[in-house]
């Protein structure tokens, strides 16, 4: 589950430079819009996968 919220995060971030830099939303442009039901379910996984990313930073190590 922690990688597929970093992929998640690494894609959420990379739209969100596109975004930063060219005035680009590449979810918006592959599904129809920023308002379709296809982009909110992306931008609603990314948001997620962000929320558990969270957890990573409050978590220990285990000593292997």
């Amino acid at each position: 589950m922690d990688r597929i919220a970093l992929l998640l995060v690494i894609a959420g971030a990379l739209n969100w430079l596109l975004v930063g830099l060219l005035q680009f939303d590449l979810v918006a442009a592959i599904f129809g819009g920023q308002g379709s039901f296809m982009s909110r379910v992306v931008y609603t996984a990314v948001g997620l996968g962000g929320l558990w990313s969270l957890s990573l930073l409050f978590r220990e190590r285990g000593r292997g």
